[in-house]
């Protein structure tokens, strides 16, 4: 059975590149993301990985903390990150896990549930699902999840700007419109009555449609 929106992130213990972790352990108090590789040294990858790198101050700002899975042994990940430290100008600076039994991916659903064998027998193709994204809260419930084919690179300010809307979701209950970005107007949500809303707006709002209110962001 697939993980879905509000289930409670699978927890697990696992060897990465900086020590073992306990994954909810991990977690802590902050916000995680959670992506996920088919292989070591695959092209797409590997610009993934460095330009993630460049971001993670952007996620830090936020509390949120980011950790890689790849299907192969940490000690290949060592070998790899000197790879994306030449190819993509920034060094990895965050946990990447190795994952040679297929034990976290099959936890998550990245993988077929039969699929077997381990790292060293399977080629990025055996592999191909395991391109996932997970956004976990500090109550370790899963906010939002994607998924994308080994030949379309992840727009990882997509993930930046979707964490952005939910962590204000989570403090303000709204809602964020199409293309949102930080600063613009933000959507009440229909479950807030206009009396509750009167109350935590007082300067008002736009009312498109009953079903449809628009209001400032709130700070």
């Amino acid at each position: 059975m697939g993980l879905h929106i509000g289930d409670e992130a699978p927890d697990f213990t696992a060897p990465t590149t900086e020590g073992t972790i306990h994954f909810h352990e991990w977690i802590g108090d902050s916000w995680a993301i959670l992506f996920s590789h088919p292989k070591d040294f695959t092209p797409v990858c590997t610009t993934e990985l460095g330009y993630l790198a460049r971001l993670k101050p952007d996620f830090d700002s936020r509390n949120t903390k980011v950790i890689g899975l790849s299907i192969d042994s940490v000690e290949d990940h060592l070998r790899w990150a000197d790879d994306i430290a030449e190819t993509q100008g920034t060094a990895l600076n965050y946990p990447l896990i190795g994952d040679t039994e297929l034990v976290v991916a099959k936890l998550y659903d990245m993988i077929h549930p039969n699929a077997s064998g381990n790292a060293a027998g399977r080629t990025a193709v055996d592999n191909a699902t395991v391109r996932s994204v997970f956004l976990i809260g500090p109550d370790k419930k899963i906010k939002m999840t994607m998924t994308y084919p080994m030949s379309a690179g992840r727009n990882f300010s997509e993930v930046l700007r979707a964490l952005d809307a939910i962590q204000l979701n989570a403090k303000h209950t709204v809602a964020t419109p199409v293309n949102w970005r930080p600063g613009e107007d933000v959507i009440i949500p229909t479950s807030v009555s206009d009396e509750a809303a009167r109350a935590k707006y007082p300067s008002g709002w736009k009312t498109l449609k009953p079903y449809l209110r628009v209001v400032t962001q709130p700070k």
